[in-house]
């Protein structure tokens, strides 16, 4: 390893390129990392063939088989979620056991390098919820840094329909996670804390506060998310992009062009499956709307970045979205994003760079964006105005590189070649 960078074990147990959510963010994540450290990423071998075929830059990657473990919970949860798409607070409580299993075998791999000295700071960069503890801030004397972790946003009190129907039978008991073995000692022995906006600060565990930074963990690849001339089109094109699940409300977007008959003019485009497209599409054939809404299913993030470059405006009305990382590949594409007034993407999304809509029950939700999508179709200058400071916004704070840089300034900070903790916001 080179004198001159910081040596970083970065814990990343989701890391792979072919994944979508928290994998990808993970692995992009290392990648930025390992371009400006001498890193060793610690993963699943279930993630090796994707590395393997995509690379991590110049980490090196040491790969952990704990499927023995992993591979039957994983099997359970899938049983008892009913699938992947839904109850995710079940998905985490059941990966608890799986995921000390990853790190008492990262431990026993690594711990006579970090007890010579090897390596400068350990950062467990997924998973990313604060309530799947770590057992390494105890055992090693190497700094450690916890991020960027999310979660603990409420469920608003008018959809608790959709958390019934998102399986989330353990939201009221997710608090009990402070006192789970390991979790305390978590918290005390990191040295810094990344944690995504506001609502995650805020449930951290007394004390953690004082080395709490606030790091969202979304980001943007720049060769896929681009800004490109759009012409001055008369009929506009929204897109929606997401899991098609209850708290992302889709539906929302799709009875607001029902609701507006100047809507109608224009184009909706849906990308996205899951257990709501049907009834997506009994919306669409009840209102007539076969030609100005197209449901086109999932797509791959490439396919997505060229929707995203072509169409003008971005409707996402999710109710609970804790980092919003489809948000930010809008920005970044000089979209004009129009977004629920909570969690992740209102805090993404100002006044110069897209518009908000406050959090009500879903028939004032559907009001509200048929409104401001009716008024925003026909004002031009408007779009380009909000995606013009939106894509900068983005590129000044969410590249993978941007992310990577800040990161660094956390290490030293850590490791005291930095006497003031880091703020990016």
């Amino acid at each position: 390893m080179s004198d001159s960078k910081t040596r970083v074990v970065l814990l990343a147990d989701l890391c792979n390129p072919d994944w979508p959510s928290l994998p990808i963010v993970g692995y992009k994540y290392a990648l930025a990392l390992a371009s400006v450290t001498d890193a060793v990423v610690v993963t699943q071998i279930r993630n090796k063939p994707a590395i393997d075929r995509c690379g991590l830059g110049s980490a090196e990657v040491i790969y952990l088989d704990t499927e023995m473990v992993a591979s039957p919970l994983h099997k359970l949860s899938l049983l008892v979620r009913g699938g992947d798409k839904t109850g995710w607070t079940m998905g985490m409580a059941m990966n608890y056991p799986a995921y000390l299993a990853f790190e008492a075998m990262a431990w026993a791999r690594l711990r006579k390098d970090l007890s010579r000295g090897c390596f400068d700071v350990v950062h467990r960069i997924t998973p990313m919820s604060p309530t799947l503890p770590s057992l390494i801030p105890r055992l090693s004397k190497v700094p450690f840094v916890l991020g960027p972790l999310n979660g603990a946003l409420p469920w608003p009190e008018m959809f608790r329909a959709e958390q019934a129907r998102e399986r989330e039978w353990l939201g009221s008991l997710r608090g009990a996670y402070k006192v789970l073995p390991f979790s305390r000692g978590t918290f005390q022995h990191s040295r810094a804390i990344l944690a995504a906006f506001d609502h995650t600060i805020a449930d951290l565990p007394s004390g953690a506060a004082e080395r709490a930074i606030n790091f969202p963990e979304v980001g943007f690849d720049p060769d896929l998310f681009a800004a490109a001339p759009r012409p001055n089109r008369a009929r506009k094109t929204v897109l929606f992009v997401g899991r098609l699940v209850p708290y992302k409300l889709p539906e929302v977007v799709v009875r607001a062009f029902a609701a507006a008959k100047g809507l109608r003019e224009h184009r909706l485009v849906v990308v996205g499956d899951g257990p709501e497209e049907a009834r997506l599409r009994a919306l669409v054939d009840k209102h007539g709307l076969a030609g100005c809404v197209e449901l086109v299913g999932k797509k791959t993030q490439a396919e997505v970045g060229v929707l995203m470059r072509e169409a003008e405006i971005f409707a996402f009305p999710s109710i609970r979205e804790l980092g919003a990382g489809v948000v930010v590949e809008a920005m970044a594409c000089g979209m004009a994003c129009v977004v629920v007034d909570y969690g992740g993407p209102a805090t993404l999304v100002g006044p110069d760079r897209g518009i908000k809509i406050g959090l009500a029950d879903r028939d004032t939700l559907v009001r509200e964006y048929a409104a401001a999508l009716d008024e925003l179709v026909t004002d031009s200058d408007r779009i380009i105005a909000l995606g013009r400071s939106a894509r900068q916004h983005a590129l000044d704070h969410y590249t993978w590189q941007a992310k990577a840089q800040k990161t660094l300034a956390v290490y030293d900070w850590v490791l005291g070649r930095r006497r003031e903790k880091p703020g990016f916001w």
